[in-house]
This record gives structure tokens, C-alpha cells and sequence, in this order.
């Protein structure tokens, strides 16, 4: 990754909430977009500074879910057709003896495609280490990790300095492994 690139980069440590949210907005003004965040809980202050917008998670949820549906009555459709049982004069397909078998699917298709679609965009399972830490963003601190070319790394640490972190660090990612 950034060893390849020749980049390196910058860890800062905030004890502020706002210092880290204004750091990520300064950094991604002047064009840095390698940018990594570290809360100690989420927080949707550093989502927004990081530009996320609404999680595509949803769309597979939807498409899971109709998917589920059709399936539903596609099945017992297609089990009443192929095996046929005396009704007395009644329709052999039901559609309302099949909105039960339709729901249930629905709510398993839509969860197994909520969990595929949550592994796959978080690029899960990952098993690569965790590339820069520090246990402190666990204890109450909040972290920036900025990768950016050696000609801009004055840059970014004048605008990281500008916020005045707890604790500034440089290197490459695996130096902060």
C-alpha cells in the first residue's frame, strides 16, 4: 500500500472531539483524501467530516428482501402446481394462503443480504493487521491518520499542528503497526 506508493504518513492524537472533526475538514480542503478516523464510541460528527454519505447497506436489504418475496410465492406457487391436492372446487393456487410462506422469506432473504451486504462493504474479513493503532483511541481520545506524498507532509502537519493533537506522529503504516 503506502510503502509501495512511497508515502507515509501522520498520526494525530485529539483530546477533543471538535479539534480531530475540524482537522479531517482542513485536511480534506487542502486535498488530502487518504483519511483515516479513530473514536473511542461512533460518532456522526466524523462521519460527516469524512464525506460519508448514506450506507448502500439499505439497497441490499431492499433487493434481499424482494428477492424473498418473489421466492415466497414463486415456491408454494410452483409446490401447488407440481403437486396438486383436492380443494373441493377452490383455486389450487391461493395467493392468500401464500402471504405468510412470502413474509417469512422476505424477513430471511432481507437479513441474509443485510449481513452479505455488510461483509462485503466493509471489505470483510480482513486479514491484513490493523495498520495504525493506538489503544488510547479506546480510552477516550480520537485519532487522524493521513497519508499523503513527502512533498505534502510539512503541509499536512502544519494543518494538523493548527489543532493543536496531544501527540503527532510520522511514519509509514506499518511503522505504526
Amino acid at each position: 500500500m503506502s510503502t509501495a506508493t512511497g508515502n507515509r504518513g501522520l498520526l494525530a492524537s485529539f483530546e477533543y472531539l471538535d479539534s480531530t472533526v475540524e482537522a479531517i475538514e482542513d485536511l480534506r480542503k487542502a486535498g488530502f483524501e487518504t483519511l483515516k478516523a479513530y473514536a473511542p464510541y461512533p460518532e456522526h460528527h466524523l462521519e460527516h467530516a469524512l464525506g460519508y454519505g448514506e450506507s448502500p447497506v439499505r439497497v441490499f436489504t431492499l433487493v434481499g428482501g424482494l428477492t424473498g418475496t418473489a421466492t415466497g410465492f414463486a415456491f408454494t406457487t410452483w409446490t401447488n402446481m407440481d403437486w396438486p391436492l383436492i380443494v373441493g372446487g377452490k383455486p389450487i393456487v391461493s395467493i392468500p394462503a401464500f402471504v405468510i410462506i412470502a413474509f417469512e422469506m422476505t424477513i430471511l432473504f432481507g437479513a441474509l443480504a443485510t449481513v452479505i451486504g455488510l461483509f462485503i462493504l466493509a471489505r470483510l474479513p480482513d486479514f491484513k493487521p490493523a495498520v495504525v493503532y493506538d489503544p488510547e483511541f479506546s480510552s477516550g481520545r480520537y485519532g487522524v491518520y493521513v497519508e499523503a506524498p513527502p512533498e505534502r507532509l510539512e503541509e499536512a502537519r502544519r494543518i494538523l499542528d493548527a489543532q493543536e493533537p496531544a501527540e503527532l506522529r510520522e511514519g509509514t503504516e506499518s511503522d505504526h503497526a
